[in-house]
């Protein structure tokens, strides 16, 4: 653990145990806000000033659209938790390539947007207004957070024909105790920060477990589904892809697991990258044709 993160944690622990709420709305501050911005890397920057812009709002805060090709077979782009849509440079060209179009965007709080922090709502209803305007998909394509946000919005109505889930959160809750446990929060602030959570970032949402699980309710996706993970990631550990093998098994969901890559490098791995590609530019199996009997 870094030095700064390791002070915050006794910081916190240690004034706990004196009174919750104060280091609990500080647990929750540090949850609910991204703490850097990234920047467009130098490989990534040609792509990135080559596409087209856009500006969506969501609660008030101004979101910046990125959009290549000729709008033919969209293929959204979602990126995870202090990341932004440049990440994909690597997938563009292959998709351009393959006649899709891309589309991406820098969610609240991240990137080129603006505001400081954001919430699997606010995915959602980005990705629902992009489905509106450039949809239907033919693939979503998202990493880390972004995946269980993708999740989310394809079980609730979004179209996509394919989804690919790299290094991806398949449960909610690991949000919480993943964060808890990075910062070595003791059990007292884990509750108190979900409790924090449950009440100020989603007041009035019901079942916010099961709904935010991208395994609760498997029936509802139906699309093909490319995950691709890594034994080391430690960040989201193996577990999350073999929770999301486990509800859709196979031939719905086909799991690639890489070695040495970790949670970041996997996304842009040259290897993973060509394996994607190849996964989109598959025929889409044929849908089920109804009975004579059945009408």
């Amino acid at each position: 653990m870094a030095p700064t993160a390791a002070l915050v944690r006794i910081a916190l622990n240690a004034t706990s145990y004196l009174a919750t709420a104060p280091p609990g709305r500080v647990a929750f501050e540090l949850f609910r806000h991204p703490i850097r911005r990234s920047r467009v890397r130098g490989s990534e920057r040609e792509l990135h000033e080559l596409a087209a812009t856009e500006e969506l709002t969501v609660n008030g805060k101004r979101v910046r659209v990125y959009r290549w090709g000729d709008g033919r077979r969209p293929v959204l782009l979602v990126h995870g938790w202090q990341s932004r849509a440049s990440r994909f440079a690597p997938y563009v060209r292959g998709l351009l390539d393959l006649g899709m179009s891309p589309i991406g965007f820098d969610a609240p709080g991240h990137g080129d947007s603006a505001g400081r922090t954001t919430t699997i709502l606010e995915y959602r209803e980005l990705i629902g207004r992009l489905a509106e305007r450039h949809g239907p998909f033919e693939a979503v394509l998202a990493h880390s957070f972004g995946v269980c946000c993708a999740f989310l919005a394809l079980a609730e109505g979004v179209p996509a024909g394919r989804l690919v889930a790299v290094a991806g959160v398949a449960e909610f809750g690991f949000l919480v105790e993943g964060f808890a446990a990075a910062l070595g929060l003791n059990d007292r602030l884990e509750k108190d920060l979900a409790r924090r959570i449950d009440r100020l970032l989603f007041p009035g949402v019901e079942s916010i477990r099961q709904r935010f699980d991208a395994t609760h309710r498997p029936e509802l996706v139906t699309a093909p589904i490319l995950v691709v993970h890594d034994e080391q990631d430690d960040v989201v550990p193996l577990r999350q892809a073999r929770l999301l093998h486990r509800a859709y098994g196979e031939p719905q969901l086909r799991l690639i697991t890489t070695r040495g890559l970790g949670h970041r490098r996997v996304l842009t791995e040259p290897t993973v990258v060509d394996n994607v590609l190849a996964f989109l530019a598959e025929p889409l199996p044929a849908a089920p044709r109804a009975s004579a009997a059945g009408g």
